[in-house]
């Protein structure tokens, strides 16, 4: 089976076993629709006042939710369901936490550091990622607040804000390594410290920011040498994952092997110099 999305700049179609994109006026391309799209999410973000009474608790340990998590993944998945009709929408908040199967599917955090954003930090990022078959071939995580825009699409390279990444392979002492403390999983922490105090002595030294999303991309930028966290959900890392892998990057779990869209998992994302490192270590 086969579609075909008529836009003003062009045709994009796609069927159930890849994208191709058909110029006829100027040019057209998916994730060029997709960045813009983002980053309509993200001027919400920019337009908020966070209130005491828009915060809800979820299940888990410090786990929040915002009616401006709420508002942007209702944008996004009204937008993004335009552009790719047939796609499906696996999404952090409401009812979308659906597998990705086969077939197209937008993986898609709205407000990745959704504590961050509460307390006013300013880490914090939209996230989508576009899947085929569980395999992600697109990806763009957008911080509206540094107005840095990461993407990515499989085979063509890694950019932040239209400047092409390249990862520059160094060990674990040549960089800093960031981390999540997998907050709504308690079970995790004494693990989690220990592995920390493990590597200290190992690297320049260690960062907690918040946001999986961005910290991946900052190792696709070079400003982390390898970023880890016990356990984690898709939509926290998909997108990214894209963005390290075009820049050179590698991701997986913690015992390394391939991570799995469909299920919470460790994930382990560096240069592959520190990656090695990083396993002879834990």
């Amino acid at each position: 089976m086969s579609a075909v999305l008529i836009a003003s700049a062009g045709i994009l179609c796609y069927t159930e076993n890849k994208c191709s994109v058909l110029i006829l006026k100027g040019r057209f391309f998916m994730l060029e629709q997709l960045k813009d799209i983002v980053r309509r999410a993200g001027a919400i973000m920019l337009d908020a006042s966070v209130a005491e009474s828009d915060i809800t608790a979820k299940e888990g340990h410090a786990n929040f939710v915002t009616v401006y998590d709420v508002a942007v993944q209702r944008f996004l998945r009204k937008e993004l369901s335009a552009l790719l009709p047939k796609a499906a929408f696996l999404g952090e908040e409401e009812d979308c936490q659906i597998k990705a199967g086969s077939g197209y599917t937008f993986v898609v955090d709205p407000i990745d550091g959704t504590t961050n954003f509460i307390c006013g930090y300013q880490m914090s990022a939209v996230s989508v990622g576009l899947a085929l078959d569980g395999e992600v071939l697109m990806g763009v995580v957008y911080n509206p607040f540094r107005d840095e825009m990461y993407w990515a699409e499989k085979g063509k390279g890694a950019f932040l804000n239209g400047k092409r990444l390249q990862i520059r392979d160094r060990g674990l002492k040549d960089g800093v390594v960031c981390f999540g403390t997998s907050p709504y999983n308690p079970e995790y922490t004494d693990s989690t410290f220990a592995l920390l105090k493990k590597l200290l002595p190992h690297t320049m030294d260690l960062r907690r920011q918040g946001s999986a999303a961005l910290d991946i991309c900052y190792v696709a930028a070079n400003r982390n040498v390898l970023f880890f966290e016990c356990i984690l959900s898709p939509w926290d890392y998909a997108a990214a994952s894209c963005i390290l892998r075009e820049a050179g990057g590698v991701l997986m779990t913690m015992d390394g092997e391939p991570a799995d869209l469909n299920v919470k998992t460790s994930i382990m994302a560096g240069a592959p110099a520190a990656i090695r490192e990083f396993l002879q270590l834990k």
